[in-house]
């Protein structure tokens, strides 16, 4: 089945398989993982179960030099367009007209 098609309980328990399968590949325990982070097993088993917060998560991929897919996993995203044109605000549609400087004012008296 296709990410895009799971529900986000499946995708939370997929990735945390990936992340089962890396240390794996790795020949790491969970104990290891845990101690390299600086947390417990339970959460490292919690994140393969695909129930860890993001921090515990990105934590574990550091354990494991997993942090250059990140930016596979979710690329920086640049500014739309539309929201560069709403960030730099209206464009002038006419002038204002030039104001006069005291001087000029007081000599038309």
């Amino acid at each position: 089945m296709n990410l895009s098609e799971m529900s986000v309980a499946a995708i939370a328990e997929e990735l945390g398989e990936r992340l089962k399968q890396a240390r794996l590949n790795q020949n790491m325990t969970q104990a290891e993982v845990a101690e390299v982070v600086g947390i417990s097993r339970r959460q490292v088993m919690n994140a393969e179960k695909g129930k860890a917060q993001l921090e515990v998560f990105v934590a574990i991929l550091v354990a494991l030099n997993l942090t250059s897919h990140l930016e596979i996993f979710l690329p920086k995203q640049q500014i739309s367009p539309i929201q560069l044109a709403r960030l730099q605000g209206r464009q002038r549609q006419r002038a204002s007209g030039q104001k006069k400087s005291d001087e000029e004012d007081k000599s038309e008296w």
